[in-house]
């Protein structure tokens, strides 16, 4: 049947409604040819020679819900970043570079603008001229190529007594090295191996389940599972600082967070180097985190009965019109009570796996496989599962989550009777916008991906550019370095005279995405059998 024939209104709905879309299939194609589907236009203005033109760039999703090649380009960045800094047999050098004779000379220029101000203030004068200058030329010292504050820290960091708790072990503490190496032991046929593990770690549990749903849903211990959810970074956190304190060296790591069927986050954690294991278990035994937050045991706003805001003031008890104390307030209560104790206390459960890795071993390349498997996943996908008792579950987690405070930011706190720290009109407990509470996230709002800043010696840039110089080289293409000041960049809103339809800017992607992948095919047949199994992927 002719397409005209298809298309015809005298076709049998049926038949009409079995045909795909022609839009569908084209982004069909460009997720094939690894084509971004949700490209971010901009405009770009070349100040060397005035030339201006829209360009889309890639959406950089880590979901596949948002954008599936995005979502497939991160997870293959992730598992190079893994595998490069994993074994790594030599010291990574993060030295920054000396500072150049401008840069010295705007330090210099500070010195200068900070005792001009120093005088003023003195005498009693008026320095907003002066802060104003300074902070412009804060700016300038950071477009220049420095990082940081000049200042350093300028504001006091709150801390508790660092005791640790008497239901908590003691850890060893070695003396620190200069290094982010493991041991290397030596084996019967005299070759030298360098060890290294990977752990997985768990929560406690908060009630007995079957296929990731409570056995009894009244007796599940949900404010928990919300508590620990919205903490378990810092108890990640923790983690890492004992294990250094006790292996006596910088270790280095790269971890994930994902959720388990119950729908509670756990890490899995590749670490370069290696301990005895019942070293790590204690370790683990003994980590622990305790939020020091005001108390949440009496809900005094609810309902209509909520706090009002009052300009100047801030929020006020609705009957008695007292102004509720801020959040600064409400921990320095904290502080002078001596009896006071945590609002929640966090561990890791008994269940944990710990194995050790060699370099270049089947078992490291399926480790890395599955440390990478669910980062393109979001952690609420069992909201969408059939199972109405897993469902159910989730409902519950939820509904746990919408009251609990996230953060002192958070507006939930009005409902305890404290004012959220940046305290502003409108809000209102239940309805904090924090990612804590959003289903895609299930308490959890931490990175999905942590790495440790000496683990390949690379950022996530510095992979991207690997990957883009190994993809022009092949191509044949002089990847020329490109001045970051040349161009300017500007959004481009809907419905510009420039922005071609959607449509049309697929199409002419996923013809380029044909171009380059037929020359790439080409390279492969005339190199006669060459392995090009360590760069598969790339070129998508």
């Amino acid at each position: 049947m002719s397409p005209a024939r298809l298309n015809d209104r005298s076709t049998p709905r049926a038949v009409r409604m079995a045909q795909p879309l022609a839009r569908d299939v084209v982004e069909e194609i460009a997720k094939q040819y690894g084509v971004c589907i949700r490209p971010v236009p901009l405009r770009r203005q070349d100040i060397l020679t005035g030339q201006v033109e829209v360009i889309d760039v890639p959406c950089g999703a880590t979901l596949e819900s948002k954008c599936p090649p995005c979502a497939k380009r991160n997870r293959q960045l992730r598992r190079a970043q893994c595998r490069e800094g994993w074994h790594l047999d030599h010291e990574p050098v993060n030295l920054p570079d000396n500072a150049d004779e401008y840069q010295r000379h705007l330090v210099e220029l500070r010195a200068d603008a900070q005792a001009w101000r120093d005088e003023v203030e003195k005498a009693g004068g008026d320095t907003t001229d002066l802060d104003a200058a300074i902070e412009d030329l804060n700016e300038e010292i950071n477009r220049a190529g420095m990082r940081g504050n000049v200042l350093g820290r300028t504001s006091g960091k709150r801390s508790r007594s660092t005791k640790r708790r008497q239901d908590a072990p003691d850890l060893p503490k070695r003396q620190m090295t200069k290094t982010t190496l493991g041991r290397t032991f030596t084996g019967s046929d005299d070759k030298t191996y360098r060890p290294s593990m990977f752990v997985t770690l768990t929560l406690p549990s908060y009630g007995r389940v079957l296929e990731g749903a409570p056995l009894d849903p009244d007796r599940y211990d949900y404010a928990r599972a919300a508590r620990d959810a919205l903490h378990f970074s810092k108890l990640v956190d923790r983690f890492v600082q004992n294990l250094r304190r006790v292996a006596g060296y910088d270790v280095q790591y790269f971890a994930t967070v994902e959720p388990q069927k119950r729908l509670a986050p756990h890490l899995h954690m590749a670490i370069r180097g290696t301990l005895p294991r019942a070293e790590l278990r204690q370790i683990i035994a003994a980590t622990y985190h305790q939020v020091w937050w005001p108390s949440t045991d009496e809900v005094r706003f609810e309902g209509d009965h909520l706090p009002v805001w009052e300009d100047g003031a801030g929020y006020l008890d609705p009957t008695t019109g007292e102004v509720l104390p801020t959040w600064e307030q409400a921990l320095d209560a904290l502080d002078a009570d001596e009896d006071a104790e945590p609002l929640h206390v966090l561990r890791f459960g008994d269940q944990l796996d710990i194995q050790s890795v060699l370099a270049g071993t089947p078992d490291a390349d399926q480790l890395i496989q599955y440390l990478s498997k669910y980062l393109t996943k979001s952690l609420g996908d069992a909201l969408g599962t059939d199972d109405p008792r897993r469902k159910a579950h989730a409902e519950r987690l939820l509904e746990a989550l919408r009251f609990e405070p996230c953060a002192p930011t958070c507006p939930n706190w009005l409902r305890y009777g404290v004012q959220p720290k940046g305290a502003k009109p409108g809000m209102a407990p239940g309805r904090c916008k924090g990612k804590a509470h959003k289903p895609d996230h299930l308490g959890y709002a931490g990175r999905r991906v942590l790495v440790s800043r000496k683990w390949s010696n690379k950022t996530l840039t510095e992979h991207k550019q690997d990957r883009r110089t190994w993809v022009l080289e092949a191509l044949g293409v002089e990847d020329e370095p490109v001045d970051p000041h040349r161009y300017i960049w500007r959004p481009v809103k809907p419905g510009d005279p420039d922005l071609a339809p959607i449509g049309v800017r697929l199409l002419r992607s996923v013809h380029e995405r044909q171009r380059w992948r037929n020359h790439l095919d080409r390279l492969q047949a005339e190199a006669n059998g060459q392995d090009f199994s360590a760069t598969e992927g790339r070129a998508a």
